[in-house]
C-alpha cells in the first residue's frame, strides 16, 4: 500500500473508530469498532509490524495503570468512600448553595487528581446529584463543576488523566518534578473555572434552600482512605525509584480487593468488570491507528504547525493547536499525535500540550470522552445538560483558563526549570 492510499484508509478508520465513541450506535463498546481498525491498519501494512509493537509496549504500561485505577476506584465507592464525601459536603453546606459549590470544587479537584477524571464522572457525580437534593439546592452548578473539574483538575498528577500518562511516559520528567511544575497551572485554571462559575450560576447559587439538613457525621472508610494515600506515596517511591507507577496503582488495587474478596462483598468477575476491559481495548486499538496517520503524513504536517520553543508565545500556541485539536478529534487521539513533535522540542512543550488536550475538551461535548460520560450520566439522573449552554459556559472558561495556566506553566518552567 502506497502512502497517500495508507492516509487516506488510516484517516477513515480513526474517524469510523471516533464517531463509534461519540455515538455508540446500539449500546455498542467504543472498542467495536477500534480493534477491527488496529487490525485493518495492520494487516495492510498502513502501520508496520514493528511500528504496532512499539505502539503496544508504549502503551502496555498506561493502560495497565488505568486498569488498576479503575478497579481502585470502584472499591473505594464500594467500601462507601463517595458516599461519605457526600455527607462532608452536606454538612460544610450548611443549606448555602454557594457553600457546597466550594466543597464540590474542593472535593472533584482532588479526587479526579488522585484517583483520575473517571472517578469523578462516574462515582462523584451520582452522590453530587444526590447531595444537592439533599441540601435542597439546584443541582445545575455542582454537576456541572464534575464534569469541567474531571478535565480542568486532571492536570496535576501523571495519573490524574490517561492522557497525562502518555505524556509522562515521553516528558522524562519524575513523577515529583511533574507535580511540581503542574501544580501553579492546576491551582490557576480550577481558579478559572471557580470565578466563572460564580457568576454563570449565579441565579441558581442565589436561589434558596431549604433548612439545613441534619446529619450525622459519616463513617470514614479508614481502610479505603489510608490505601488511596498509600498508593499515592507509592507513585512517589516508584518514581524515585524509576519504578513504573503502574505497580503502585496495581498493589493499592490488590490490597482493596483482597480485603473485599475475603469479606465477600465483591467477586473475581466484578473486579474484572470494574477494570473496563473493552474500553482499554478501545485505547490499544486507537493508538495504533492514530500511530498509522502519524506514521502517513501527519508527523510531517504536524512539524510545520507546531511551533518551536519554549518561550511564553511558543507555550500558548502549542497549546492552543492541541486544545483545537482535542475538540476536532477528542483529546486522546490529540495527545497522541501532538505528544512527538512536543517531546521532540523539551518538557516543557509536553505539559503545554497536556494543558490544552485536558482544559480544551470544556468547550464541547466531543472533547473528551470523560465530558460524552457524564452527559450519558446526567440523563440518566432525570436531568438535562443542553449543548448551547454547556458551549456557553465552555467559551467563558476554557480560552482564559488556558491562556493563565500556560502563562503559570512558563513561569514554572522558568522558577523550577525543566
Amino acid at each position: 500500500m502506497n502512502t497517500a492510499s495508507a492516509e487516506v484508509l488510516s484517516v477513515v478508520l480513526l474517524l469510523a473508530v471516533l464517531g463509534c465513541a461519540v455515538v455508540r450506535p446500539r449500546g455498542l463498546p467504543e472498542a467495536a469498532v477500534a480493534v477491527p481498525a488496529a487490525g485493518i491498519v495492520v494487516v495492510t501494512g498502513a502501520v508496520s509490524l514493528e511500528a504496532a509493537r512499539e505502539e503496544a509496549e508504549r502503551l502496555g504500561p498506561v493502560i495497565g495503570f488505568l486498569a488498576a485505577v479503575l478497579v481502585l476506584a470502584r472499591l473505594c465507592d464500594e467500601d462507601g468512600l463517595f458516599q461519605a464525601c457526600g455527607v462532608w459536603m452536606a454538612r460544610a453546606a450548611a443549606g448555602r448553595s454557594q457553600g457546597l459549590l466550594v466543597q464540590v470544587f474542593v472535593l472533584a479537584s482532588l479526587i479526579t487528581a488522585v484517583l483520575s477524571l473517571d472517578a469523578t464522572i462516574v462515582l462523584l457525580t451520582p452522590v453530587v446529584f444526590a447531595t444537592a437534593a439533599r441540601v435542597g439546592v439546584r443541582a445545575r452548578p455542582h454537576v456541572f463543576a464534575c464534569a469541567h473539574l474531571s478535565n480542568t483538575a486532571s492536570l496535576l498528577l501523571p495519573v490524574s488523566n490517561l492522557t497525562n500518562l502518555l505524556a509522562f511516559s515521553v516528558s522524562g520528567l519524575s513523577f515529583f518534578r511533574f507535580a511540581a511544575l503542574m501544580l501553579l497551572p492546576w491551582l490557576v485554571a480550577i481558579a478559572v473555572e471557580y470565578a466563572v462559575f460564580r457568576r454563570f450560576f449565579r441565579a441558581d447559587l442565589a436561589a434558596g434552600a431549604e433548612a439545613p439538613p441534619r446529619l450525622d457525621a459519616p463513617a470514614v472508610p479508614v481502610f479505603a482512605l489510608v490505601t488511596v494515600l498509600g498508593t499515592l506515596a507509592g507513585f512517589l517511591v516508584a518514581s524515585a525509584v524509576d519504578v513504573d507507577p503502574a505497580w503502585a496503582a496495581a498493589a493499592g488495587a490488590a490490597v482493596l480487593a483482597v480485603r473485599a474478596l475475603l469479606r465477600r462483598r465483591t467477586t473475581p468477575r466484578a473486579l474484572v468488570q470494574a477494570a473496563a476491559l473493552p474500553f482499554l481495548a478501545f485505547v490499544l486499538g486507537l493508538g495504533l491507528v492514530v500511530r498509522a496517520v502519524v506514521d502517513n503524513g501527519l508527523a510531517e504536517a504536524l512539524g510545520h504547525v507546531v511551533p518551536h520553543g519554549t518561550g511564553l508565545p511558543a507555550l500558548l500556541a502549542i497549546a492552543g493547536v492541541a486544545a483545537v485539536l482535542a475538540n476536532l478529534v477528542n483529546n486522546l487521539p490529540a495527545v497522541l499525535v501532538m505528544l512527538p513533535p512536543a517531546a521532540a522540542i523539551g518538557p516543557g512543550a509536553v505539559l503545554a500540550v497536556l494543558l490544552g488536550v485536558n482544559i480544551g475538551p470544556n468547550l464541547t461535548y466531543a472533547g473528551s470522552l470523560a465530558t460524552l460520560l457524564w452527559r450519558r450520566i446526567v440523563r440518566e439522573q432525570g436531568a438535562e445538560a443542553g449543548l448551547g449552554e454547556f458551549t456557553q459556559l465552555g467559551l467563558l472558561t476554557v480560552p482564559a483558563g488556558l491562556a493563565l495556566s500556560v502563562t503559570a506553566l512558563w513561569a514554572s518552567l522558568a522558577l523550577i526549570g525543566a
